[in-house]
């Protein structure tokens, strides 16, 4: 029997589930790598809802090295990406008033790293002198090495350096071809133990334990879309927060949110990853204290020093165009228990 009343009921609350589902305000976001468990936090946030409370409809997207999103939120076709904040640097040095700056930190302390086998003589940074050193290009951590280098006491004349593409970077320290690479800690290493070589016959030189003060990845955005989407631009940054605190309570959750995305990938294998970067690169005693997202200004501005051993800035560098803390949300929004 027909209702009045019940069918317009039913097409009040489909009209209402019109209307909220045109309120969430798009933001498709650019990550730097594959889809793995440091990129695991972001799926759970997706999953238990955290971003559609903020209202926002959250798609994500593999990169391809820590550079990738960088000019794909430049140019306005992510609003959102993830991204090295030294390289952020130096685009926007080349590219002056280019629309992006990053908005929250993530790794606070990045994750740059020389990777060697101890069983080839690599345990301290003056083992690579008289070593080989494998080290792709476009490498985030090989960018920075000078800067290690310098901290260090490494003279650079003494390093065989092979140029080396990513794919068979860990391949040939695992063949012994080279004697050490320069990688992300939580990813070379985890492919070498992959590759048959145990984690304890690693050795990790960290370049943040080595006096290299810089930041490392960082969410970014169109600075463009968010002065016009200001409250969506810290509803993202809550929702990542609220995101990477339950991976921080229960890492295998959110690795289980990963793989949905990426069946081919070993559950173990990148929980384990995940758990590195929350050790190593996220819940530093700096975020402990303070959240997480934000950054310190004196530690920045001697990054922004230690980058110019690295790069020759053509403009004044200015860390108010690297990072806005404007939209990030209050101190209890970005505390981790």
């Amino acid at each position: 029997m027909f209702h009045p009343k019940t069918s317009l009921l039913a097409a009040a609350l489909i009209g209402l589930s019109a209307t909220l589902a045109q309120a969430q305000t798009s933001m498709p976001f650019a990550l730097d790598w594959k889809f793995e468990g440091p990129s695991a936090p972001y799926f759970l946030a997706v999953d238990d809802g955290f971003y559609t409370d903020a209202g926002l409809e959250v798609e994500i997207s593999e990169g391809k090295g820590s550079l990738d999103a960088i000019p794909k939120v430049a140019t306005g076709a992510f609003p959102v990406g993830f991204a090295d904040i030294n390289s952020l640097m130096k685009f926007l040095d080349q590219n002056p008033g280019a629309p992006v700056t990053a908005v929250m930190m993530i790794y606070d302390k990045p994750p740059f790293a020389v990777v060697g086998r101890k069983d080839l003589g690599i345990n301290a940074p003056k083992d690579l002198e008289g070593k080989v050193l494998g080290a792709p290009p476009p490498d985030g951590a090989w960018a920075q090495f000078p800067i290690f280098a310098k901290e260090t006491g490494l003279d650079m004349a003494k390093i065989k350096v092979e140029p080396v593409g990513f794919p068979v970077r860990e391949p040939m320290l695992a063949d012994g071809k080279v004697d050490a690479v320069t990688g992300f800690s939580f990813s070379s290493t985890l492919n070498l133990k992959r590759l048959g070589v145990p984690l304890d016959e690693q050795s990790v030189l960290l370049m943040a334990d080595y006096g290299v003060a810089l930041y490392g990845n960082a969410i970014i955005v169109n600075t463009d879309f968010a002065k016009a989407n200001p409250d969506a631009v810290t509803g993202f940054i809550t929702a990542t927060a609220q995101g990477w605190k339950a991976a921080i309570a229960d890492p295998g959750k959110a690795v289980e949110a990963m793989i949905k995305r990426n069946p081919a990938a070993d559950k173990d294998l990148e929980t384990e990853r995940l758990q590195m970067a929350i050790d190593a690169n996220v819940l530093t005693d700096y975020v402990k204290e303070n959240g997480i997202g934000s950054i310190d200004p004196a530690r920045m501005a001697t990054a922004i020093e230690q980058t110019k051993l690295v790069y020759d800035f053509q403009n004044p560098a200015d860390a108010s165009l690297y990072f806005d803390s404007a939209y990030l949300p209050d101190a209890e929004s970005l505390k981790i228990d």
